[in-house]
């Protein structure tokens, strides 16, 4: 058997007609940037996630950026930070100057260790930026509160956790402002880059229009140093019919993510916090012997993947932090033993039981 880690193509033929229309309608209709169907996702997106506002853009990675931007972040400023997450969200720091100050993950959730958080507050700290790591809420309430008193604004990186709830409530929705992606592979995947941010707050909301767009108040009028990054009108219109199906599609993940953790054995499992509902955008399971188990699932035909391999202070272009080997001892050993299994709403039965007879079946103490 073989059992893809991600398969867009069968999401496609399911919604097909919808997509192939929705992309038509734009093409119809000749208008690509900053439209009608842009002004509609970012309406019925905001309206999903209980916010605001929301605005589109090119990249969670510019997303990320732009909120920091926002809030007046920059040269000589410190943002507090995790280093298990893909390097955009440290990449969104460093483009504007700011340094990013990381913390250590739990080892059960992998989410930042708010108990270490207080400890690496200074005078130059503006922000805490945490993760909502592999599509699981992380424990957003304490953060909150230790933000509010120490007078941080709280960025959220909701990049990969698009529903994802705490306590009924969407994450993203906590912050001062928060970012989404919409990278293909992501439970609301476009068909090519994209991001979003959303914010209660109108004067952040108005800032983000015109960081987005050049600066520009109106048309060649530009009052702020901005940049080139809309979300198209081809991308919202995909978004907008997805955005139908992101409940139905996390809800299905949920029950592939429980039959992992009810029948699989010798692994660790990402633990979720107390009121916490993930769109288990990734399912991680944690083992010794890390590669060598990729290598025989790859044999059976199973495409595991790893996120991530090298953790984001231990990453070349970081080197000038003089972050040493061993200063993040939990991040390390995620790096070293994590594994992406197969999650997607797609997934057929005889797939997972496979991947579950499969892991199970293979003797941990013989891998290479």
């Amino acid at each position: 058997m073989n059992v893809p880690f991600l398969d867009l193509q069968r999401q496609y033929a399911q919604i097909k007609s919808e997509i192939d229309g929705a992309i038509q309608r734009v093409v119809d209709r000749q208008f690509f940037i900053l439209g009608e169907e842009l002004a509609s996702f970012e309406t019925e997106f905001a309206s999903y996630l209980g916010t605001e506002y929301v605005v589109g853009v090119g990249s969670g990675t510019d997303a990320l950026m732009l909120a920091l931007r926002a809030l007046g972040i920059g040269t000589g400023d410190e943002v507090i930070t995790q280093p298990n997450s893909f390097i955009a969200t440290t990449l969104a720091i460093t483009e504007i100057g700011a340094t990013p100050v990381f913390v250590d993950i739990d080892s059960d959730t992998y989410q930042i260790d708010v108990r270490q958080i207080e400890s690496k507050i200074t005078k130059k700290t503006k922000a805490i930026l945490p993760v909502h790591i592999y599509g699981a809420p992380c424990e957003i309430d304490t953060l909150m509160g230790i933000a509010k008193k120490h007078h941080l604004f709280v960025v959220e990186d909701a990049c990969q956790a698009h529903g994802a709830t705490y306590h009924g409530k969407k994450v993203g929705t906590f912050g001062d402002v928060s970012a989404f992606s919409f990278y293909p592979g992501k439970n609301l995947g476009a068909y090519g880059d994209g991001g979003a941010l959303c914010t209660d707050n109108p004067e952040i909301y108005a800032k983000l229009l015109k960081l987005r767009n050049y600066g520009q108040s109106r048309k060649y009028f530009h009052d702020e140093i901005g940049i080139n990054t809309r979300l198209d009108e081809i991308q919202a219109a995909v978004l907008r019919v997805k955005l139908k199906y992101l409940d139905e599609w996390n809800d299905k993940r949920n029950l592939i993510a429980q039959e992992y953790r009810d029948k699989l054995t010798n692994v660790h499992t990402q633990q979720l916090i107390e009121g916490a509902k993930s769109n288990h955008h990734i399912f991680i399971v944690q083992v010794s012997k890390r590669d060598g188990l990729l290598d025989l699932l790859k044999q059976h035909g199973i495409h595991a993947l790893i996120h991530y391999p090298i953790p984001i202070h231990l990453q070349k272009c970081y080197t000038h932090l003089d972050y040493m080997t061993g200063k993040f001892p939990v991040t390390e050993l995620l790096s070293a033993e994590a594994l992406s299994l197969p999650i997607f709403p797609e997934l057929l039965a005889d797939e997972i039981a496979y991947v579950i007879k499969t892991l199970n079946g293979i003797s941990f103490n013989h891998q290479s």
